[in-house]
């Protein structure tokens, strides 16, 4: 193994089949039957638990699908899983298809955008987060939700193919019904949703709303940070509500950002291998940026689906600074993956290692417990100080503690999304 190269991602699975050619039935089952048998070694080789697996006959599996279903420890492994190599190639490059939205159900049973691209379609025609969606092509959404239907909305929104128009009935924050038809289109995913700052009782703060950690973050984030140090930030709120994670070198400059010059070199994170392949055992240290930052509190906004490089932006940050987290309890994964290739059909991405921060601390399975648990209110945008998460970050930073005791969310929200997501730490290994 001559190069590797580290990533932690949520990563976007859209499951497809391989291309056929003059043969399909006897070219798809060769390659199947191949990646399959190529998937079996690795997994022996490099998978986390090895020791763990469910005793199996790799023949009597017809893809590497199902026989990675089969191999996983599922006492622990909720996230190994197969994707083609094109999927892993949009995955990578953010490349997007659709409208670019995510829908919820609020409190009050109302449909709301809960996310949208600042790239995309629908944001381009002036749709904010918080909007109320009444109706997808003349049909009522909430009772979809309520039954929570996916087949019923996926049905309905269709296929993320570029040129399919929906039309959509929205209610705007002013109350006024708008139909606005939208045509879904391909396009680079920004990940930088919101860099803003605030002036508090407590200083001036910054106020990032990040997506998730891929390459062409690093251009985002660049200028996010430039605008902060400019804006000479005393404090930074991170929402990291949605984000599922991405590419290490990105999360580790994310990071290096905030902890400053005086922590350059130092370490950030650890991984730990199995007993096989200890020689890949790799410690992470925080790195040179342009625009560094010298902060006094950090304040995190999380939920369930803050999962794998946003735990470890948490994790690797905590022994250096003054983190606090507001929102739910994160998704709870501190392993990773090897992302493996077969020739230029499958990417395969079996748990490989394990990740801790500099004081050896990991292990958070169970996911990192918010200071205050408050529900994710998308019935505002991400800077309206009246959204609940941002406004309880704000008191923190003013008052130095939470404004009173929050309950166990018990209810997740309800949400479709033109993604699917699974989440992963990925670590991507090239011969």
């Amino acid at each position: 193994m001559k190069k590797l190269v580290i990533l932690l991602s949520f990563l976007i699975l859209v499951l497809g089949s391989c291309k056929k050619n003059v043969s399909p039935a006897t070219t798809a089952e060769t390659v199947d039957q191949l990646a399959r048998d190529y998937l079996y070694d690795a997994m022996n080789q490099y998978y986390f638990w090895y020791n763990l697996m469910p005793a199996v006959v790799k023949t009597d599996y017809k893809d590497p699908y199902t026989l990675l279903d089969a191999m996983m420890y599922k006492t622990l492994d909720r996230w190994s899983f197969v994707q083609t190599y094109e999927e892993y190639l949009a995955m990578s490059q953010g490349d997007f298809v659709g409208h670019g939205i995510s829908l919820g159900l609020d409190p009050n049973n109302q449909v709301r955008i809960v996310q949208i691209y600042n790239n995309s379609p629908l944001y381009s025609l002036g749709v904010r987060r918080g909007w109320i969606v009444k109706q997808l092509n003349g049909t009522d959404l909430a009772p979809i939700f309520l039954a929570n239907d996916a087949t019923a909305y996926n049905n309905l929104i269709g296929a993320s193919t570029a040129g399919i128009t929906n039309t959509f009935l929205f209610q705007t924050p002013q109350g006024k019904d708008s139909t606005i038809v939208s045509t879904k289109a391909a396009f680079t995913l920004n990940t930088v949703l919101l860099a803003d700052t605030l002036h508090l009782k407590s200083g001036i703060t910054g106020h990032l709303v990040f997506d998730q950690f891929i390459q062409p973050s690093n251009d985002e984030l660049l200028t996010a940070f430039t605008y902060f140090s400019q804006n000479n930030i005393t404090d930074l709120i991170v929402d990291l509500r949605y984000n599922g994670g991405g590419d290490i070198s990105v999360l580790t400059n994310m990071a290096s950002y905030l902890a400053g010059t005086a922590k350059l070199n130092t370490p950030f994170l650890q991984l730990t291998f199995n007993d096989k392949n200890t020689s890949y055992n790799t410690t992470y240290n925080f790195n040179s940026v342009a625009f560094p930052l010298s902060i006094t509190k950090l304040i995190i906004i999380t939920t369930r689906e803050t999962a794998s490089a946003s735990e470890d932006f948490i994790n690797g940050l905590k022994p250096i600074l003054d983190v606090h987290t507001l929102g739910d309890t994160t998704n709870g994964k501190p392993v990773g993956m090897i992302g493996i290739p077969y020739q230029t059909s499958y990417m395969f991405w079996p748990i490989t290692f394990s990740l801790v921060n500099s004081a050896g601390q990991g292990g958070f399975y169970k996911g990192f417990a918010p200071d205050k648990y408050v529900p994710d209110d998308f019935t505002h945008d991400w800077n309206d100080r009246n959204e609940a998460c941002f406004k309880e970050a704000i008191y923190y930073l003013e008052h130095g503690t939470i404004s009173s005791k929050g309950l166990m969310i018990k209810r997740p929200t309800l949400k479709f999304s033109e993604k699917d997501n699974k989440n992963n730490n990925a670590y991507i290994l090239k011969k």
